[in-house]
C-alpha cells in the first residue's frame, strides 16, 4: 500500500541526510579515562548505522499497516535522486530492458509495425526479411490472438500488445490472423528475431545539389546508418547537406562525436567534458571525415537536446556550418550508467560537456525538476518560439566562434538563423480533427493498398492523392464521426491538413521516403535552410562578426 504524505514528509529529510553522508557510519574509536573496567581502559565502538535501511526496517516492523519494503524502496530512490539534477535517474530492473532498447538499436520481436483500429491490431508494415514476412504475414492483416490470449475487442492498449509480441530472440510466438477475403482465422508460428530500430529516418535529395538527413536519436547503430545516408547523398552529387536534429533528445556521446568528425578538419575541437571526479577530456577531429568539403547546415528546435546540441555546437563554434531553427533544449550534462545488483541501474551525472568555444549550454535547474521541465512551456508563453527578441541572453556567458562570432552559453544552442514557429492553418478546427487524420490515413491505406503500391516516389504518390481529392474523402470521414464542418476555418487549415494526410498515407507504403518529402511542403525551417543555402546567406553568416540573423515575421 502507499505510505501517506505525513510519512513522506518525515522520510525525506532523513533520507537526504543519509545520502549526503553516504549512509554508512563506522564508529570512531576513542578511549576515555573515565570509562574503566577491571581490565583497564576499553574501546567504545559506535555501531554501523545505515539510516535508510534502519528507517525501512522500522517501518516494515512497526508501521500500523503492512508495507511492501521492496516497493517502498523503489519509490524512495527516485525521490532521493531528484534533489541532484534533472537527468540523474533510477531505472528499475523491469524497465531497464525497454530503456536500453531505444539506444541499443534492436530488440527481439516479430517484425511488424501495427496500429490499433477499433480494438483490433492491424499490421501497417511488415519489415523486409523479418520473421513475420518469412511466415507470410501481410500488411492489412488483423492480429486477433497471441498464444492463448485474445487481443481483439478487449480494449488492450498498444504497450500490452508490444509486450506480448516482443521477447527473446529465438523464442516462438503463435498469432491468429484475420485477413480480407479469407473466411477462416489463419494461424502462424513465428520465431522472434533481431528487429532493428532505425535512428536515421531518411536521406534524400531536396533538389539537384542539397541533400537532407533526418536523425531522430543517437543510438548504438546511428553512426553506421548516418554513413550510409551521407554516402547515398554523395552518390547523387550532393554539394550541401541539411542535417535535421529537431526533436532529437540525444543518446550516446561517442556517436555524436563520430558524426561530427565526418565534417570537421584535423585538430578541430569537437567537445570537452569535465566534472569533479572526471578530469577534463578533450576530443578533436581526426581529419578522416568523408564530408569535409561538403556544406553542412544543422536544423534544431526546442526539443533538440544533449548529443544533438553537441553536434550543432561543434559545427557552429568551428564556423563549419550554420545552425537554423529555434533555441535548443539546453542539456549539457553527461550521465554514466551504474548497474545495481538487482538488475536496476542509476544513470548518474558525472560531468558537464562544453562546446569548442567553451560554452556549457546546460540551462539552470536550481528551482527543481518540475520547474526545469516546465521551461519549454515558459518559453512558449514568453513568445520565444515566434520572436527572436523574446530571448534574454546572459552577457556574462558570451563566447566566440573561430571567426569571432558571438555565441552564448547557459541555456541551449542559439541558431545562427532564427526561424519562428509556423502557425499557419493551426486553429480550433485543425485541433479538433487532428486525431482523426492518422486514423483516416491508416483506413484509406488499408482499403486502397493495391493501388497505392503502384507508386514508387513521394512525388508520384502526392500527385495521385491530389487527383483523387483525398481532402474530400477525409471531410466525409470526419462528418460520419460527428465532426461539424466550419468552412471558414477548414479553408484556413486546408493546405496543412491536406499535406499531412498525403504524408501519412505515403508513409504507409513508402515509409519515411514518402513521408518527409511531402511534409517538406509545409516545413518552414527546412525551406528556410534551402533558401539560405541558395542565396549565400549561410556563407555570409559564417563569415560575419555579428549577432544572429532572424528570418520571417
Amino acid at each position: 500500500m502507499k505510505y501517506n504524505n505525513s510519512l513522506r514528509q518525515i522520510l525525506y529529510p532523513l533520507i537526504l541526510v543519509a545520502v549526503l553522508i553516504i549512509g554508512i557510519f563506522i564508529g570512531r574509536f576513542r578511549s576515555s579515562s573515565n570509562m574503566q573496567t577491571s581490565a583497564g581502559s576499553r574501546l567504545l565502538i559506535y555501531p554501523q548505522t545505515n539510516k535508510v535501511e534502519n528507517i525501512l526496517n522500522r517501518i516494515s516492523e512497526d508501521y500500523v499497516d503492512s508495507i511492501d519494503k521492496q516497493d517502498l524502496t523503489e519509490k524512495i530512490i527516485p525521490d532521493i535522486l531528484k534533489h541532484l539534477d534533472p537527468h540523474t535517474v533510477y531505472i528499475s530492473a523491469k524497465d531497464l530492458q525497454m530503456a536500453n532498447e531505444e539506444l541499443e538499436g534492436n530488440f527481439g520481436g516479430i517484425g511488424v509495425q501495427f496500429d490499433m483500429q477499433t480494438d483490433t491490431v492491424m499490421v501497417v508494415q511488415v519489415i523486409s526479411g523479418g520473421p513475420s514476412e518469412k511466415v507470410g504475414i501481410l500488411p492489412g492483416d488483423r492480429i486477433v490472438s497471441v498464444n492463448d490470449s485474445t487481443i481483439a475487442g478487449v480494449k488492450m492498449n498498444a504497450d500490452k500488445v508490444k509486450n506480448l509480441l516482443r521477447g527473446e530472440m529465438g523464442t516462438k510466438v503463435r498469432v491468429g490472423v484475420v485477413r480480407r477475403a479469407v473466411a477462416d482465422t489463419l494461424e502462424f508460428e513465428i520465431t522472434r528475431g533481431n528487429i532493428p530500430l532505425f535512428s536515421v529516418d531518411v536521406s534524400y535529395m531536396i533538389n539537384d545539389s542539397v541533400g537532407y538527413v533526418k536523425v531522430s536519436k543517437f543510438a548504438r547503430n546511428t553512426y553506421q546508418e548516418f554513413l550510409a545516408a551521407i554516402a547515398k547523398l554523395k552518390a547523387h552529387n550532393c554539394k550541401d547537406m541539411i542535417i535535421d536534429m529537431r526533436e532529437n533528445s540525444g543518446g550516446y556521446l561517442d556517436i555524436a562525436i563520430s558524426m561530427c568528425n565526418e565534417f570537421l578538419s584535423k585538430g578541430d575541437m569537437i567537445v570537452y567534458t569535465e566534472g569533479k571526479a572526471s578530469p577534463r577530456q578533450i576530443v578533436h577531429a581526426t581529419g578522416t571525415g568523408s564530408c569535409q568539403n561538403v556544406g553542412v547546415t544543422v536544423l534544431i528546435d526546442e526539443f533538440s537536446a544533449s548529443a544533438s546540441e553537441i553536434f550543432a555546437g561543434a559545427i557552429q563554434d568551428n564556423d563549419r556550418g550554420a545552425v537554423i531553427g529555434r533555441r535548443s533544449f539546453g542539456k549539457g550534462l553527461v550521465q554514466q550508467p551504474f548497474p545495481l545488483t538487482d538488475g536496476s541501474e542509476i544513470r548518474l551525472t558525472i560531468a558537464r560537456y562544453y562546446t569548442p568555444s567553451g560554452r556549457c549550454i546546460q540551462k539552470p535547474y536550481e528551482n527543481g525538476v518540475e520547474d526545469y521541465h516546465q521551461d519549454i512551456l515558459t518559453r512558449l508563453e514568453h513568445g520565444e518560439f515566434y520572436e527572436r527578441d523574446s530571448i534574454v541572453l546572459d552577457e556574462s556567458l558570451k563566447n566566440f566562434t573561430r571567426n569571432g562570432r558571438i555565441v552564448y552559453g547557459g541555456g541551449g544552442i542559439m541558431p545562427d538563423i532564427f526561424v519562428p514557429g509556423d502557425t499557419t492553418g493551426i486553429n480550433s478546427f485543425y485541433r479538433s480533427v487532428y486525431g482523426y487524420m492518422y486514423q483516416f490515413a491508416v483506413k484509406y491505406s488499408d482499403e486502397n493498398r493495391a493501388e497505392l503500391h503502384r507508386f514508387e516516389t513521394a512525388k508520384e504518390m502526392s500527385a495521385h492523392l491530389e487527383s483523387v481529392s483525398i481532402m474530400n474523402s477525409f471531410i466525409r470521414f470526419i462528418e460520419k464521426e460527428g465532426v461539424k464542418i466550419n468552412n471558414k476555418k477548414l479553408n484556413q487549415s486546408r493546405t496543412l491538413i491536406n499535406t499531412l494526410l498525403k504524408a501519412y498515407i505515403a508513409r504507409g507504403t513508402l515509409e519515411e521516403e514518402g513521408f518527409y518529402p511531402i511534409v517538406y511542403e509545409i516545413d518552414n525551417i527546412a525551406q528556410a535552410a534551402v533558401e539560405a543555402i541558395r542565396t549565400g546567406e549561410v556563407k555570409a553568416v559564417l563569415a560575419a562578426n555579428e549577432e544572429e540573423t532572424t528570418v520571417g515575421e
